[in-house]
C-alpha cells in the first residue's frame, strides 16, 4: 500500500475535506482528489460518502483511518524519541491529570520546571477522563488511582487522603462541628457523589449527607470547591495536598477517614527513554520530596 496516498488520506479523513487537508499538505485539492481515487481503486472500496457539508468516512473508510491514526501516533512517539538528544530537554510534552491535582498542586509549581527547562513546551490536559496513553493520547499521565492499561511504566507517587475543611473565619462565625451528626446545621461543599471522582470523597460526601444536612453546594472539581471553601461559604471535602499552599485552612473532624487515595504517574514503555519524560518525572518527585519536608 502507498504511504504517501495513506498520508494524504488521514489528512482528508482529519480535515473532513479535501481543501483543508490540501491546504496542510500544500497540495491542490485536485491532486488530493486523485490520490483519494487512486487509493480507493488500489483497494476496490470506496473511503468517503460526497456529502454537500464536507467529507463522511464510509464504513471500511473508518476501518482505515483507525490504522492510519494509530501509525501516526506511533510515528509521532519515534519521532519524539529521536529529537530527544541525551543532553537537552526540549519539545512538547502532553501531561494529563485532574482537574483538582493539575490546577492545585501541579500548575503552581511549573515555574519551576520552566526555569530548568526553558525550551519545554507543555500541554497541560486536566479532566476526569482517563486518556489512552499506549494511543499517545497523552504522554505522561498522573492520576488517583493504578493505571489498568497494559504496555505502561508505572511509578507510584504518594497516598492522598481526602479530608474536610473550612477557613477560620467560617468556624468563627458558624462553630465547629464536633461529630459528623453537627454537620447537619452547615453547609456541605464537594463534588457531586454521582460525579467521577475519587471514591474516597464519595464515601465522605454520602455519609455527610445522610445526616440530613441543611445546605449543600456542588462543584464539578475540587478547585471549586477550595474556592467556595476560602471564601467562607461552607465546609468542604478537599485533598489534603492542598493544605501546603492553604495552610489557614482548618481540618473539621479529623478523625472521618475513607481511606488513602494513591496517586501514580504514568507513561507508554515506548517513551522510556525520552529526556523529557524523565525531566518532568524527577521534577514531580523533587517536589513531592520538598512537601514532605516542609510538612515534618
Amino acid at each position: 500500500m502507498d504511504w504517501d496516498k495513506l498520508r494524504i488520506f488521514h489528512a482528508v479523513a482529519d480535515a473532513g475535506s479535501l481543501t483543508h487537508a490540501g491546504d496542510a499538505l500544500h497540495l491542490s485539492q485536485s491532486a488530493v482528489s486523485r490520490q483519494i481515487r487512486s487509493l480507493e481503486t488500489s483497494l476496490n472500496t470506496t473511503l468517503f460518502h460526497r456529502h454537500a457539508r464536507g467529507l463522511i468516512l464510509t464504513e471500511q473508510g473508518e476501518l482505515l483511518f483507525d490504522a492510519t491514526r494509530s501509525m501516526a501516533k506511533r510515528l509521532d512517539a519515534a519521532a519524539a524519541r529521536i529529537r530527544d538528544s541525551e543532553e537537552e530537554v526540549f519539545g512538547e510534552l502532553r501531561v494529563t491529570t485532574t482537574t483538582g491535582f493539575g490546577s492545585l498542586w501541579l500548575a503552581p509549581r511549573l515555574s519551576k520546571l520552566y526555569a530548568k527547562y526553558p525550551e519545554l513546551k507543555i500541554d497541560l490536559m486536566l479532566e476526569e477522563r482517563v486518556l489512552d496513553l499506549p494511543m499517545r493520547e497523552a504522554d505522561v499521565a498522573i492520576r488517583m488511582k493504578e493505571p489498568s492499561q497494559a504496555d505502561l511504566i508505572r511509578k507510584r507517587l504518594m497516598n492522598v487522603h481526602m479530608r474536610l475543611y473550612a477557613s477560620p473565619e467560617y468556624l468563627e462565625e458558624n462553630g465547629t462541628p464536633q461529630t459528623v451528626a453537627d454537620m447537619r446545621h452547615h453547609r456541605l461543599i464537594c463534588q457531586n457523589p454521582n460525579s467521577v471522582q475519587v471514591a474516597a470523597g464519595a464515601r465522605i460526601a454520602q455519609t455527610i449527607i445522610a445526616e440530613e444536612i441543611r445546605s449543600l453546594l456542588t462543584v464539578n472539581n475540587y478547585f471549586g470547591v477550595l474556592q467556595a471553601v476560602i471564601n467562607n461559604l461552607g465546609i468542604g471535602i478537599l485533598p489534603n495536598y492542598v493544605t501546603e499552599d492553604f495552610s489557614r485552612l482548618v481540618n473539621v473532624l479529623p478523625e472521618i477517614d475513607a481511606g488513602t487515595v494513591p496517586v501514580f504517574l504514568a507513561y507508554p514503555e515506548e517513551l522510556r527513554q525520552s529526556k523529557r519524560i524523565s525531566a518532568f518525572r524527577d521534577f514531580v518527585v523533587e517536589q513531592l520530596a520538598e512537601s514532605r519536608q516542609k510538612a515534618q
